[in-house]
């Protein structure tokens, strides 16, 4: 509290007590107004006695006024010093912390809290640094109310996390009103409601997709079972259909597996780091079989030096992998594929693959990163493609922080950049 507001509280409380104090001592007080007036009659100036009359109210306020209390201490060093041996055990904690003081602003944060929200400095308003509008409203009425509240949220950067938000009071051992602190606990759920939404896609993608090779494989058996029971040609062309829809299934199941764990762990960084030189060599020379089999080329530039990246090198194969089998696949009449790594020594690393095929008209650029769309749904199939590469790639990219840039023309192929 400010000087200024003791003094005028001080003032309230001398006033409301006057009266009754006088109202206790009036006999005296009638004395000297008495004491007065004669002392008029005799001639004697009234300013002579005022000394006699002065120390007389004042003998009478001292006896009737009760014995003073001291002062308290202001409120944030009273709470600091009942805080300091609770705060090597907030720090200890992995789940943020953030200590709030009645009048909302903050007194501690540990070390979790610093880390996912960096720091706040002391005796800064909450309202400062904190802009979700359900938190600020959830510590004020805890504060008014001193009941315990929690609510969900949702940051979005540095990546999307999801918290529990609960805020209580905690009592630290004084009293009054101006000593309570409050805590403000994040606990993340972010895993949880990703492997939620995790199943819950994983089932509906899964059930969409295996629906038309399992129709397939039921009718065939149906068919061995009764017209072509004894018929060997039927039996020989319908069993490699059924392992052919087999295997799709089997792809199909792999790349929703992977998609799924990269969902998981889509907010963690990698932190390896990998020479993309040698990377795209050994893509390029597992991909060599299917390439002469499609009479497709794959040119590799790469400079001479190293060109390094932060990340994780089995995804990162994987991105590569998808990026030049589709270009094979789908730019299959331009005979080539282009692939060509530049940056390094302090530069941007940048990867671009180009086709020479049919392009993709433009309607469909946007939208063929999401998980099954397809351009044309039988020229996919009978490409064996499972509709989950290039999503597959989006997710991996987003994990590292890169982003995948694609320009297409019709008629004059595509050009998919990776830029780290």
């Amino acid at each position: 509290m400010s000087d200024e507001g003791i003094v005028l509280d001080g003032a309230k409380v001398f006033w409301r007590t006057l009266l009754p104090r006088l109202k206790a001592e009036r006999w005296i007080l009638g004395l000297s107004v008495v004491l007065a007036v004669l002392a008029g009659f005799a001639g004697i100036h009234v300013l002579a006695i005022l000394p006699f009359w002065i120390v007389l109210v004042a003998a009478v306020l001292n006896r009737s006024a009760p014995v003073a209390q001291p002062v308290p201490e202001a409120a944030p060093a009273t709470v600091e010093k009942s805080m300091d041996p609770l705060i090597p055990v907030l720090n200890a904690l992995d789940m943020p912390v953030i200590v709030v003081a009645a009048d909302e602003t903050v007194l501690f944060q540990n070390l979790a809290a610093e880390k996912a929200f960096g720091t706040i400095p002391k005796d800064t308003y909450l309202s400062a640094r904190v802009r979700s509008p359900g938190i600020l409203d959830m510590v004020r009425e805890t504060i008014a109310t001193g009941k315990i509240n929690q609510i969900e949220h949702t940051e979005r950067l540095p990546s999307d996390a999801i918290y529990v938000v609960r805020v209580a009071p905690a009592d630290t051992g004084d009293e009054g009103p101006a000593q309570r602190v409050f805590l403000l606990t994040y606990r993340d759920i972010s895993q949880a409601r990703r492997i939620d939404r995790m199943r819950s896609d994983f089932v509906a993608n899964a059930s969409h997709e295996l629906r038309t090779p399992l129709a397939s494989l039921r009718g065939f058996i149906e068919t061995l079972q009764g017209p072509a029971r004894n018929d060997p040609k039927a039996q020989e062309k319908f069993f490699a259909i059924m392992h052919e829809q087999a295997t799709r299934m089997s792809r199909l199941v792999d790349d929703l597996l992977s998609l799924s764990r990269l969902e998981l762990k889509s907010h963690i960084a990698p932190d390896d780091t990998v020479d993309l030189v040698p990377l795209l060599g050994h893509v390029r020379d597992s991909l060599a079989p299917l390439a002469r089999e499609l009479d497709v080329t794959i040119a590799l530039d790469v400079p001479d030096a190293p060109v390094f990246v932060q990340g994780d090198r089995d995804e990162l194969v994987e991105v590569f992998e998808n990026l030049i089998e589709n270009a094979c696949k789908y730019g299959q009449e331009g005979k080539r594929v282009d692939v060509r790594l530049t940056g390094g020594e302090g530069h941007q690393a940048e990867v671009t693959v180009k086709d020479h095929g049919p392009g993709i008209p433009a309607e469909h650029v946007p939208r063929i990163t999401e998980r099954f769309y397809r351009v044309n749904v039988e020229a996919s199939r009978s490409k064996k493609g499972t509709g989950l590469g290039l999503a597959i790639v989006k997710h991996i990219l987003t994990r590292h922080r890169a982003r995948l840039l694609i320009h297409s023309e019709v008629g004059k192929g595509t050009i998919f950049t990776v830029r780290f």
